[in-house]
């Protein structure tokens, strides 16, 4: 009996060791990047990105070896006021001209229950990198129910303080924390090949 298990164990280690994290793309229309800032202490006031693109390679038995990149357009920051909006795009804050985009790149990530995780990762905002945690929750996988693609979803969270990425306007009456909120919806993309 002990030869019989140990030869089905040589016959499925190698099999699992194959096993590699699977890539998703961002389904946009389920998929929210915001942040809130203090408004001179009247309000927490909310902004978004809608233009961005990158993957997330998810690895389900084993999350310490996912990964996620994103790449954000500044120009698709949106504040649901025109002028705003055209504020937080010149060299006050955004500096769109010069920087065009902001990016996040995973370097590790750390499960800290069953279905939560710290993702830290490099954030690239204007000309300056810091490294960043994003406080993560997996919410669940399966086939949607519609598009019959495998979809992957998470809820995650940081606070950064803007001063120091170098957008220092308006502080201290505009508030420097600048807590960021992600909703994601990704789908695994070797549905979308047999689905093409």
């Amino acid at each position: 009996m002990r030869i019989l298990l140990t030869l089905a164990l040589m016959m499925i280690l190698p099999i699992s060791a194959q096993a590699a994290p699977e890539r998703y793309e961002f389904d946009k229309a389920h998929t929210q990047i915001l942040f809130f800032v203090n408004h001179l202490g009247f309000s927490n006031s909310q902004g978004e990105f809608h233009d961005y693109d990158g993957f997330v390679e998810f690895d389900q038995e084993n999350p310490e070896k996912s990964k996620v990149e994103v790449t954000i357009n500044t120009d698709s920051v949106d504040m649901d006021d025109e002028k705003w909006n055209a504020h937080m795009k010149n060299a006050d804050f955004f500096d769109i001209g010069q920087y065009p985009t902001m990016t996040f790149k995973s370097t590790k990530i750390e499960k800290t229950g069953e279905n939560t995780a710290n993702i830290t990762g490099s954030l690239k905002i204007l000309d300056v990198t810091k490294p960043v945690v994003l406080e993560t929750t997996f919410n669940k996988a399966a086939v949607h129910p519609f598009s019959k693609r495998y979809v992957a979803g998470f809820s995650a969270k940081t606070t950064i303080k803007r001063s120091e990425f170098g957008m220092r306007y308006g502080l201290p009456a505009v508030g420097d924390d600048v807590e960021i909120m992600l909703e994601v919806e990704a789908m695994r993309l070797e549905d979308k090949k047999k689905a093409e």
